[in-house]
């Protein structure tokens, strides 16, 4: 059964050797799940995270967490949704790689996910979903390392979505912590 998690909530409360954060080019914070984990971490993130800018949509970055329960936050960069005709969905696709790529290098045994795009970025969350989903099952049939991967859902909307998907594919589990 593949390493696939359910929670809702808040991804910075989760002890997970790393979280993800739906990150904007500039990696200095902004709103949303971004704003929350630089507010979290504390001030040693930023500080961090501008060295390693500009970070491309479809690109990640890794930092400490510093006050975080997690050990590293990945800084991912997600597509601004514009019309689905400029790449957006396999630029989706790419962001959750370029994170897992990062959780491997690093040896991780968990990687938490936001719901990246979907807030402020605009991408219509039934994709989003799809695409989160299915990359990371194609990645745990290939890859060692993250042996867990959540799903973290602030927006009940947005859970529900995965929750059913998840369900579809009898794969729901819920996070246990």
């Amino acid at each position: 059964m593949p390493g696939i998690e359910l929670h809702s909530g808040d991804i910075t409360k989760l002890d997970v050797d790393a979280i993800v954060n739906a990150a904007n080019e500039l990696l200095i914070g902004g709103g949303g799940v971004d704003g929350a984990i630089h507010a979290a971490a504390g001030p040693k993130l930023v500080a961090a995270s501008q060295k390693l800018a500009p970070c491309p949509s479809g690109n990640a970055r890794l930092t400490p967490g510093f006050n975080l329960k997690a050990n590293f936050v990945i800084h991912a960069v997600g597509p601004i949704f514009r019309d689905g005709a400029r790449g957006e969905f396999d630029m989706l696709s790419e962001t959750y790689r370029a994170a897992l790529q990062i959780a491997d290098e690093q040896d991780c045994d968990s990687i938490a996910f936001p719901c990246i795009s979907t807030g402020a970025f605009g991408f219509p969350q039934q994709p989003a979903c799809e695409i989160a989903i299915r990359t990371c099952l194609d990645w745990l049939a290939e890859h060692s390392y993250p042996k867990t991967i959540v799903f973290c859902c602030f927006e009940p909307s947005d859970r529900l979505l995965y929750a059913e998907r998840l369900s579809e594919l009898g794969i729901l589990r819920e996070y246990a912590g």
